[in-house]
């Protein structure tokens, strides 16, 4: 783990995954906010650039039409463009500095700027790796790591700061990320390796 060649990625914490009783409510990335606030200050104290990213859908015409055919409440609700809902929670508020992804479809890179930041982010061509936390685990924290993996970004993938629907969906994307596209960490883990790189 290089600091300097690695950024965060933190995905869709935002107040309609996260809230109860909101639209797309998680309640294990709820539960784990204290795990992904470990995470997010270790990585800006090693200087590691912080990306939110908010997924957006729109009033104005269906930008996301397969997206809402399998799930038909959102047709009408959640994640719209400007709403508090879209908005990532409070308590990992992004800081002045930290970069915010809007994206349409559940791999953060699909036609965003997300490559082009990576790229000169921490200057052209430093980042290779990148560390993943966030929700949906089994659906956008999943196609955003096989995302990177593609583009040849090492990814470390940390399953007890990620939330899924169920801890079933949890452990088989953990599984399957840790096995083909990059390294499953825990927080502590993570951490660790994070302040040994500091230290040597």
């Amino acid at each position: 783990m290089n600091p300097q060649r690695t950024a965060l990625l933190v995905i869709d914490m935002q107040n309609d995954f996260v809230l109860e009783g909101y639209p797309m409510e998680v309640p294990m990335a709820r539960r784990r906010i204290p795990r992904m606030q470990e995470v997010i200050g270790e990585c800006r104290r090693a200087g590691m650039p912080v990306i939110f990213t908010e997924h957006i859908l729109l009033d104005t015409f269906d930008v996301s039409p397969l997206e809402s055919t399998y799930n038909p409440a959102l047709v009408t609700a959640g994640m719209r463009r400007g709403s508090f809902g879209s908005k990532v929670v409070d308590l990992l508020k992004p800081r002045p500095g930290d970069v915010v992804i809007r994206k349409h479809r559940y791999d953060a890179f699909h036609n965003t700027q997300l490559e082009t930041v990576l790229a000169t982010v921490s200057g052209p061509r430093q980042v290779d790796t990148v560390i993943i936390i966030g929700t949906l685990t089994e659906v956008c924290c999943d196609s955003t790591a096989r995302g990177a993996y593609m583009r040849d970004y090492k990814v470390a993938f940390i399953g007890d700061a990620t939330g899924a629907l169920s801890d079933e969906a949890q452990a088989a994307t953990v599984k399957n990320i840790g096995t083909f596209f990059g390294r499953a960490l825990s927080t502590g883990e993570l951490v660790a390796e994070i302040r040994d790189s500091r230290e040597g």
